[in-house]
């Protein structure tokens, strides 16, 4: 006799799902710096202030359920026309919208690994299979491995760019050559989240590709370079009938009123903003000099992020780190990203690392 089930059963796909690790967080009542979640160091400036706190009077109704004000700002700014937009809770939300609107059960979507580590959930959860690619010992996509890697049932490939947590930008020649031997109906996503700190020279122009590429939706984030993390707001740049599709997935109501504003009021002043972008990539510069003149050897950062390949160590190197109060963030096996933070975090942090060195 089968025994009554007594609970109610979850989906099986989610007893695999790795869990996603956010970065350290500094302790109450604690002093460190925090550079383990890719966070922008500088506060948002006072006229996004005063946007959020005028928004903050009408958090008793639902916002615009499109962002139409906001997706009209964002397409006149990359040049593109407003049905182009799909506005949602964070780019990585909207990475999810994606996947579901594109994807059947069992379908493929190859991804760079390690990448963002957010894919392979939301891969899961929009039903498909993942198929990681490594990339390469210098950090860079291995974009010709994962060209290789795409099978009749692939519906999808992510290409992180610049990669997190590595750091490369992938290059347009190479990105070019991928393009070409990828199936116009397998959807190629560019997720551009740090396109504002990339200083490549042989980096490609995400909106022209998109331009040139029925198939390529980019993904961009007003987290980073317009340092509004907290209220998530991202978005994605496809085709009319993808972003059709993209929208229907959507959450509803998914960027808060607040969040529309403050995007809104960080558009306005990008001027002011990319000065501090700019400061941020002065900084990397300095910290990933200052790693190679100690003798490190890390990748070629075009994100607001370095890589330090410590494979086994990551962890260690980690309690190290927060025990001298600079928090970092280890994928334990792989290596450490720190995030560039002020300039006196770069000279804490390598302090840590030439001590680390000399062990």
């Amino acid at each position: 006799m089968l025994r009554p089930v007594t609970r109610v059963p979850l989906r099986q796909a989610l007893s695999d799902l790795p869990p996603y690790v956010p970065g350290a967080r500094v302790p109450v009542g604690a002093a460190a710096y925090k550079l383990s979640s890719n966070e922008n160091p500088y506060p948002p400036l006072p006229s996004v202030i005063l946007a959020i706190s005028d928004a903050a009077e009408d958090v008793n109704r639902y916002p615009d359920m499109y962002a139409t004000e906001l997706t009209g700002a964002i397409a006149a700014s990359l040049r593109v026309a407003p049905e182009n937009i799909v506005a949602g809770c964070g780019s990585v939300a909207v990475l999810g919208h994606v996947l579901t609107a594109v994807c059947e059960p069992g379908d493929e979507v190859v991804v760079p690994w390690r990448s963002f580590e957010a894919y392979p959930i939301a891969i899961t959860l929009a039903g498909g299979v993942g198929v990681h690619v490594p990339v390469r010992d210098d950090g860079r996509l291995d974009l010709e491995a994962m060209a290789a890697a795409i099978t009749p049932r692939t519906k999808a490939v992510l290409v992180c760019t610049p990669n997190n947590p590595t750091g490369p930008a992938v290059h347009a020649d190479e990105l070019a050559t991928f393009l070409a031997a990828v199936r116009k109906d397998v959807l190629v996503v560019l997720d551009e989240a740090y396109v504002e700190f990339v200083r490549d020279a042989d980096a490609p122009d995400g909106l022209a590709v998109f331009a040139d590429h029925p198939n390529v939706v980019l993904l961009r984030t007003f987290s980073k370079a317009f340092g509004l993390a907290g209220l998530r707001v991202g978005y994605a740049v496809a085709r009319p009938r993808l972003a059709a599709g993209i929208r229907a997935a959507s959450t509803p109501f998914g960027v808060s009123h607040v969040g529309q504003l403050a995007a809104l009021a960080s558009l306005r002043a990008t001027a002011e903003l990319m000065t501090r972008v700019d400061a941020i990539v002065v900084e990397r510069s300095r910290l990933l000099a200052g790693l190679r003149k100690q003798g490190w050897t890390v990748p070629d950062s075009q994100a607001n992020f370095v890589w330090l390949p410590l494979a086994d160590q990551s962890s260690a190197f980690a309690e190290r780190s927060g025990r001298a109060g600079v928090l970092v963030r280890p994928f334990q096996g792989d290596g450490v990203r720190v995030s560039v933070g002020e300039p006196e975090a770069t000279d804490l942090l390598l302090e840590i690392t030439s001590e680390w060195l000399a062990r």
